[in-house]
Parts: structure tokens; C-alpha cells; sequence
């Protein structure tokens, strides 16, 4: 009886052991197709295919192109989330009256609000284009420098292209952690109408500043400054870049 038990359980050990080496085998297929890619390597990945996009665009609406990558990735969660997956909609433009394309569902503001869907992306890259141009509540933007990506990022919050408080803060992050600002060179030869109008100084607060010394510094309100910097409590720091407009 011991020989037998013995046997049994030899033969259930082979037994067990090829159907754990059948599981790695099938994890192993599964894993070579669909590789995991660290948050690096999908980023890369992003720029690689869609920078080319962007400079194209950028280059024909005078957009700047860190900010439609910037853009990009925020609303899409690097090519990853549902709306870029199953609708190809890269940047969250909802469907609004005048669409009259396909249509994708999607949990935001509201619960199963519309959104376009595209075919490819590229069309995603395109309609985000037309969608800021074709707009009078983004006319302004086109005065501002196409180089200043951080004029930009706040602009758009102004002008209500996301209910997010700090989506210009995002989008800059974004920018200048990525570098994406090297693919705006390609805007050398690109002049806005009225470049020198409506631009914005940004300052960084020092050592000893308060909001009531830089209201004098610069003769602004500090209602102003509180407002266009979304500030919370009055409460600055130091290294903290505040948007100053111009006057």
C-alpha cells in the first residue's frame, strides 16, 4: 500500500508539474504579444507615433505642438483610456450639436455623456485642430507667441476648454518634464498675426515676497492675481511661477 501511495503521488506530482510548465509556456505567448510597458515606454511610444502628427498640425493651424501632445496625453492617459481605445478621440471633445459623426458614451462631467468618435486618431489630432480655430472663445489664443506653451495652457483653461482648476498647471508639467517644447523648433518659420499682444510675465516668488508686495511690484490687484493663479487661502511659496498679465 505504501508503494502504491507512492506511485500515486509521483504520478501526481508529473501531472501537476507539466500543467505548470503548460501555463508558463501559455503565459510566456501571452506576455510576447502583448509586452507590459512601464509609464516611460508608453510615453515614448505616444510621441513616436503622434509627434509627427502634432508638428503637421501645428505647422498648418498654428497650434503649438507641445500643447496638442500635452493634450494628447493627458486626455487620452498616453493612448490608453477607454475613449482613446475604443473611439479614437485623443483629446475628450464631446460630440456637441453640430456633430454628426459616430458617437462613444463615456462617464465624465455627467454620467454617459457623448462623445465623437473617429476612425483613426489622426482625424482625432485633425477635428482638435478645427475645434480650436473654428471656435470664437479660442480666437485669442491666436495672438499669443506659438512658442509660449505656458500662455497657452492657461488660455485654454480660459477659455473653457476643461473644468479641471489646475489643467493648465498639468499641461505644463507635462511640457516641461517631457521636454515637449523641442518639437515647437519646427514652428521657426510660423508668425501669429499679433505676437506681441496680450502676453503674460511669469514670475517666481522669492524669498520675503508676499502677494501684497507683488500686487505694488507689478500695480496689480491682489484679487487679480488670486484668481488667475487659482490661489487657495492667500497662501504663496517660494519657487512658485505666478502668472502677472501685461497691461
Amino acid at each position: 500500500m505504501i508503494l502504491i501511495f507512492q506511485i500515486g503521488c509521483k504520478a501526481l506530482t508529473l501531472k501537476s508539474s507539466k500543467k505548470e510548465k503548460n501555463i508558463e509556456l501559455v503565459s510566456q505567448k501571452v506576455t510576447g504579444k502583448n509586452p507590459v510597458l512601464s509609464k516611460d515606454q508608453k510615453i515614448e511610444k505616444y510621441l513616436s507615433e503622434f509627434a509627427p502628427i502634432a508638428i503637421e498640425e501645428m505647422k498648418k493651424y498654428k497650434i503649438p505642438a507641445s500643447i496638442t501632445l500635452a493634450q494628447g496625453l493627458l486626455e487620452s492617459g498616453y493612448g490608453e483610456g477607454r475613449l482613446a481605445v475604443k473611439g479614437n478621440n485623443h483629446f475628450g471633445i464631446k460630440c456637441h450639436k453640430e456633430w454628426g459623426g459616430k458617437k462613444i458614451y463615456h462617464d465624465d462631467d455627467k454620467k454617459g455623456e457623448c462623445f465623437r468618435k473617429y476612425k483613426h486618431p489622426k482625424e482625432s489630432y485633425r477635428d482638435h485642430s478645427l475645434f480650436l480655430t473654428m471656435r470664437p472663445r479660442y480666437a485669442f489664443l491666436f495672438d499669443y507667441n506659438i512658442k509660449n506653451y505656458k500662455q497657452w495652457a492657461y488660455g485654454l483653461k480660459k477659455a473653457g476648454y476643461a473644468t479641471d482648476k489646475k489643467y493648465p498647471l498639468k499641461l505644463i508639467n507635462l511640457i516641461e518634464r517631457l521636454n515637449l517644447k523641442r518639437f515647437d523648433r519646427h514652428a521657426k518659420n510660423i508668425v501669429t498675426k499679433n505676437s506681441n499682444k496680450r502676453e503674460l510675465f511669469f514670475y517666481r516668488v522669492s524669498k520675503g515676497d508676499t502677494l501684497f508686495s507683488i500686487s505694488k511690484k507689478f500695480n496689480i490687484e491682489i484679487k487679480t492675481i488670486v484668481k488667475m493663479n487659482q490661489i487657495n487661502d492667500n497662501k504663496i511659496y517660494i519657487g512658485q511661477e505666478l502668472i502677472i498679465p501685461n497691461k
